[in-house]
């Protein structure tokens, strides 16, 4: 796996460079924004580390570029910052943890090796992470009603096979056949997927 760490300390860069390269992992290092910037045009990386305090800047406002770029990397933030705001407007951005200095490196890989063990799963332009209950679509992160997001879940999950009307029925709030029509209507338009109605038998999600 190969990670692009962001980090303005070059000492602390050095030592976590060498500790994740013990793990088997291939690191890059960056001491600024300007120098990530260049790496990220240049290679193609599996998790971005990005303190967020910099002397010229933080590493949301990079993660924000990268994205308008629709760079889609999972990234997780360093930082000595317990701003909410800027926690919530990382994970807007598609941040999938955040790590508070001062840390134990071993503290770090745990937390990678957590990310990496939940399997994400994909569907055309579409990604949901069942660890983090995120669905991105074409990169931007999608925010489904609570119903919405159980019978997509369940649709996704069991993807090929017809699920029951009275399955479906157990994610709804009032049950009625309207009610289980107007949450896939809206599923469709939200997503842009066809979920095709199995006359007497339920809905599937088809496989691709």
């Amino acid at each position: 796996m190969k990670l692009l760490l962001l980090e303005d300390d070059p000492i602390l860069s050095e030592t976590l460079q060498l500790f994740l390269s013990k793990e088997g992992y291939d690191v890059d290092c960056a001491l600024s924004i300007e120098e990530a910037e260049a790496l990220t045009f240049n290679h193609t990386y599996d998790l971005y580390l990005l303190d967020i305090n910099l002397p010229e800047g933080n590493g949301i406002d990079l993660l924000k570029s990268l994205r308008y770029a629709d760079d889609v990397t999972p990234t997780i933030f360093i930082t000595a910052l317990t701003d909410m705001n800027s926690m919530a407007e990382g994970f807007k951005l598609g941040a999938i943890d955040y790590i508070k200095k001062p840390f134990d490196p071993q503290e770090l890989l745990i937390r990678i090796a957590a990310k990496f063990a939940s399997s994400t799963l994909s569907y055309k332009h579409l990604e949901y992470d069942p660890q983090s209950q995120i669905i991105r679509f074409n990169g931007e992160i999608v925010d489904l009603g609570n119903v919405q997001f159980k019978i997509f879940e369940k649709l996704l999950c069991q993807c090929g096979s017809v699920i029951t009307k009275e399955e479906l029925y157990e994610c709804l709030d009032h049950i009625s056949d309207t009610a289980l029509r107007v949450a896939i209507t809206k599923i469709k338009q939200k997503l842009d997927i066809d979920i095709k109605n199995i006359r007497g038998k339920g809905y599937i999600l088809e496989k691709l």
